[in-house]
């Protein structure tokens, strides 16, 4: 039966995109997929009438469905006939789509689905690597997307493994990031916060600032309020690239580009209790975005007593790389100083041998299998002015302990990841 709605939904949503032909942006990449693809659509708005992935949608399901304009209904047969039957909703001109993998194989079948026209590939990084060989393997797998593109394709040229992948493109390549080899390039980086951490959530804490130049000469001066580090200017990076390539001013771009929406835990700075500070990263977790929430830590300079904080989950689906990169977080927790670490779940040991590895005194460390057992040690032991980074995979529910330590725990609905019924219940 799964088979067969898969295929029905997919002959629909192929019969729309042929008949009305809007353009396809296409964003994977181990991180960052959901925050590029929220800036793209925000940027583009100005200019076109943009649909886009809603929740997670980005596999042989969500794609269909998000071209259809339509929710999953689970396990509804009378549902799922609705979708079928149901009278479209106006086509947009623009869908921004998430792909995302976890074999060989899904990418062709993405594009298969919608070919895209603008590919966007943000990094690589061990991430759903347990049915491939090797991160290798993994790469050339994403690498499909480049291929498929048909009239541009955007990459991230602080990665490597990104970079390494041009060669696949069949279209015209911009690269995008810190890099001096980046065609739409950001410099002059500086966060300021606020002194104290008793502010309401959607009050200014944080400034991000950052001069982004193309390759033509043009200078874009970006203001960003209530967002952290440079990961945050990255994911604006190609909504700019792309905004330029489709005809959009700067002056267009720069009154959209701040009124991007990240969602619930990345990144999100949130007040704790007794004056602490929440950095709440925990939506998901890969190696490349535990060592850029890290650096955003590094950041911080607590008061005098004050400590940073790194409450860190494991990270799932590495297959073979589970304990080196788990190590390698741990050593890195270390080389940023790290005042207190907390681990939580099997994997996640890893990470508190490689930081007592990296000099972090064992006495400064905690482990615990389950993410309440950590909100409840952390609740007694936070301090004033504390700064918390809280980060885990989907799996290690990190966003439980951000909940036991935030200051208003009743508006977890609102600022926490995973708080609707199925997610509670488990």
């Amino acid at each position: 039966m799964k088979k067969l709605i898969q295929h029905a939904i997919t002959k629909k949503a192929k019969k729309l995109l042929a008949l009305h032909h809007p353009l396809i942006i296409a964003v994977t990449g181990s991180v960052g997929k959901t925050s590029v693809r929220n800036a793209i659509a925000t940027v583009l708005s100005a200019k076109f009438r943009v649909g886009a992935t809603i929740k997670n949608y980005n596999n042989e399901f969500g794609v269909p469905l998000t071209i259809l304009g339509a929710e999953s209904p689970g396990k509804s047969i009378f549902g799922w006939l609705r979708v079928l039957f149901s009278s479209s909703k106006s086509m947009p001109e623009v869908f921004v789509l998430e792909y995302g993998i976890d074999r060989p194989g899904d990418m062709k079948h993405l594009c298969e689905i919608a070919a895209p026209d603008i590919a966007v590939l943000t990094r690589i990084s061990p991430v759903h690597a347990e049915y491939f060989r090797s991160i290798e393997e993994l790469a050339e797998e994403k690498a499909g997307i480049l291929a498929a593109a048909k009239q541009l394709v955007v990459l991230n040229a602080d990665d490597p493994r990104v970079l390494g992948l041009a060669g696949h493109a069949n279209a015209p390549v911009l690269l995008y990031g810190f890099s001096d080899r980046a065609d739409v390039v950001a410099g002059d980086y500086q966060l300021t916060t606020r002194d104290d951490f008793s502010f309401e959530p959607g009050e200014e804490f944080s400034t991000v600032r950052a001069t982004v130049t193309l390759d033509e000469g043009e200078r874009l001066e970006l203001t960003l309020k209530n967002m952290l580090g440079r990961t945050a200017v990255s994911a604006l990076l190609p909504a700019i690239a792309i905004a330029k390539h489709l005809g959009l001013t700067g002056e267009q771009i720069l009154e959209k580009l701040p009124t991007t929406q990240f969602e619930p835990g990345r990144m999100n700075p949130i007040p704790g209790i007794k004056g602490s500070l929440i950095i709440d990263s925990s939506y998901n977790a890969a190696p490349a975005s535990m060592v850029a929430a890290l650096d955003v830590l590094a950041e911080f300079h607590p008061a005098e007593k004050a400590r940073r904080i790194a409450v860190l989950g494991h990270m799932a689906e590495l297959g073979s790389y589970s304990e080196q990169e788990h190590r390698m977080i741990g050593l890195k927790a270390g080389e940023i100083g790290v005042d207190l670490l907390l681990t939580v779940g099997e994997l996640a040991r890893d990470i508190r041998r490689g930081a007592i590895e990296a000099g972090i005194p064992e006495e400064h460390t905690q482990h615990f299998d389950l993410p309440l057992e950590a909100g409840r040690w952390l609740d007694r032991e936070i301090h004033k002015g504390d700064i918390v980074l809280v980060k885990g995979s989907q799996s290690a529910r990190t966003e439980k302990i951000v909940k036991d330590v935030m200051a208003e725990p009743l508006r977890a609905a609102d600022l926490l990841v995973r708080q609707d019924g199925a997610w509670l219940a488990s």
